[in-house]
């Protein structure tokens, strides 16, 4: 009744003019409202509703138990090392400094390593605790939530089509509506608009469009709209980004899951990368497609029902989420009050309090994009480590599982990792410079040896799982092909290394200097960052490469550890230029993957767009 009312009174009845051109179309776009309550949650108090878990792995607690000692032996063994070192010519205060510095960086590379070791003996032992069933026929129904921002609408539409077109395949199309949550500006809302009136038509499930005038509380907002308006019409939501793009048989797989488990709210899944055309993207294909599967089996290892939420590719119970998940500002203004933005995993802590269990799985035929360059990562990195910064805040809440915590935790301190190896490197650095060669930075060489091992074990281990397996070895071009990605993986890994970490200190000091990340539309593809547009962003890496570089020449610090650092850090901008690239470097990583090139050709059909409205010309 609200819309009929303002549409009697004219466009000027609080709506523009693309809101009002879709109301003026009977409301084709949307199909009719089911309300579902959506309560925002007390961080101080909760109902204590026992934190039950019918698909809780047996032996949990043990796992944990080994992670959390072997993680302490490893930093221990460092600390131990640096400790001896020290002590062999009397405590200085530079020395305290440096082990205090050493311990917790060398317990954070200790625990990815023990978590990757984990997931490779598991992933030999061919065991799983919780994954989709082979059942495709699903009895719930599914809304599958596509939010964009200012995206490719031609890009986003095709890959609608796309999976609209296998979910059709797979006979399941009456079971899935489709729902494009556009935050867009006017100007990119006629394009979607133009592009969802074209391809409705076309396809077995519902299409369906609602555009907001207003972004609030960014993507978290977006789906909470949804979920008050018409969430109490699906059992499940299924909730994607813009690059998104998931198997038809996958996601029905999924559904058919949370019909069979009813104590779970969210199942995660691990997305592959696909479409990267970049050398950049290219590169991050290949490593996650190496070595990410030992680290995942590894956190599905000792997660369990207590996973996390990656905020996308993901299938979450719609009562579930509304009952637990609404998300209440923190006190203060941004960047550490307001909306929450990494809001996924407080959402996981959030169900997991009220008793749900959150599940993650390493399925196929679930894959997203990645950013094109190094420029447009920070970007993005910039925005997660604001919001994971927010995560600190919600530590103490009421009721949340200690793995939630942990978490958390982790999230919000990943960023601090960055600073604290540069403040190691400098206080070297200093002490070195001051005291001489009798310092704490004279270590046994056992100690360097360890600490590659556990850096580079994770990739090793990730090298011969893939090599054991046939098909996989066969889709990543072989063992040439493997040995070749390998060989320009270490060398881009050492080199990128001070990049980022220098890129992660000045984000993190530019965000506890007060200013926020804000929310800018992604750039997905490129060809090539300007020379004066790298020189720019990493004018500040010149300069403090530039000093190292000079030190080393110099002789000051006398410690080749010093050159590559140095030597990365006076290669950034060419580092960002040469990987920014779609050249025929990229072919290095050969990825070959048919189902995601299948995926690729279906989502580049050309979305017709029709010409604007004439009442939208305005």
């Amino acid at each position: 009744m609200r819309h009929e009312v303002l549409l009697s009174q004219g466009a000027p009845g609080g709506y523009d003019a693309l809101t009002y051109e879709i109301l003026h179309r009977r409301m084709d776009g949307l199909p009719a409202e089911s309300p579902l309550a959506m309560p925002l949650q007390d961080w101080s108090a909760c109902d204590r509703t026992p934190l039950r878990s019918e698909t809780a792995p047996h032996g949990m607690a043990f796992r944990r138990f080994l992670l959390i000692t072997a993680t302490l032996l490893i930093a221990l063994v460092g600390g131990g090392e640096m400790v001896r070192a020290a002590a062999s010519g009397g405590f200085l205060l530079g020395e305290v400094l440096l082990v205090a510095l050493f311990v917790p960086l060398f317990a954070w590379i200790g625990f990815g390593f023990v978590t990757a070791f984990a997931g490779f003996v598991r992933l030999l032992a061919g065991r799983r605790d919780f994954d989709l069933v082979d059942e495709t026929a699903p009895e719930g129904r599914t809304a599958v939530l596509v939010p964009v921002y200012n995206e490719d609408v031609a890009a986003v539409f095709g890959r609608i089509r796309a999976m609209a077109l296998s979910l059709a395949r797979e006979g399941r199309a009456r079971d899935f509506d489709i729902f494009v949550l556009s935050d867009s500006s006017l100007e990119n809302g006629r394009a979607e608009y133009a592009a969802f009136l074209s391809l409705r038509p076309t396809l077995a499930p519902r299409l369906y469009y609602r555009r907001r005038e207003k972004n609030t509380e960014r993507k978290p907002g977006n789906i909470a709209d949804w979920v008050r308006r018409f969430g109490g019409a699906y059992d499940y939501m299924l909730v994607l980004d813009a690059d998104s793009l998931m198997d038809g048989r996958t996601m029905a797989r999924m559904a058919a899951t949370m019909d069979r488990s009813p104590g779970v709210g969210l199942i995660q899944t691990v997305p592959d990368v696909i479409n990267a055309r970049t050398l950049f993207a290219r590169w991050q294909q290949f490593s996650g497609r190496l070595y990410g599967p030992v680290a995942t089996a590894g956190m599905i290892w000792w997660s369990g029902s207590e996973a996390t939420f990656w905020g996308h590719n993901a299938i979450l119970r719609t009562r579930a989420f509304a009952e637990s998940c609404g998300l209440a500002a923190l006190p203060g203004a941004a960047p550490f009050g307001g909306a929450i933005m990494s809001h996924d995993m407080v959402e996981a802590a959030l169900l997991r309090r009220r008793g749900w269990a959150v599940h993650m799985v390493a399925a196929p035929g679930s894959t997203e994009e990645f950013p094109p360059s190094f420029v447009d990562f920070a970007k993005r990195d910039r925005r997660w480590c604001q919001g994971n910064l927010q995560h600190l805040r919600v530590l103490g809440s009421a009721g949340f599982h200690w793995v939630n915590r942990l978490q958390l935790l982790m999230g919000g301190s990943a960023y601090f990792t960055s600073p604290l190896w540069l403040l190691l490197i400098i206080a070297g650095v200093v002490l070195h410079v001051t005291q001489g060669t009798g310092s704490a930075v004279a270590t046994a060489p056992w100690l360097l040896g360890f600490t590659l091992a556990l850096l580079l074990g994770p990739k090793l281990l990730g090298i011969v799982w893939t090599l054991i397996d046939r098909r996989r070895r066969a889709a990543l071009g072989g063992v040439r092909g493997i040995a070749s990605g390998v060989l320009v993986d270490v060398p881009l890994s050492a080199l990128a290394a001070p990049l980022m970490m220098l890129t992660q200190t000045l984000n993190l000091a530019d965000i506890l200097m007060g200013r926020s990340s804000g929310w800018s539309p992604q750039r997905r593809e490129t060809d090539g960052i300007a020379a004066t547009e790298a020189l720019c962003h990493y004018r500040l890496h010149l300069a403090l490469g530039g000093v190292m570089l000079a030190g080393v020449v110099a002789g000051v610090g006398a410690s080749l550890w010093l050159l590559p650092v140095a030597v990365g850090l006076v290669l950034s901008p060419w580092i960002e230029m040469a990987t920014a690239r779609q050249s025929v470097l990229a072919g290095v990583f050969g990825v070959a993957d048919r189902p995601a090139q299948r995926a690729k050709r279906s989502a580049s059909v050309p979305v017709p767009l029709p010409a604007r409205p004439k009442a939208l010309a305005a």
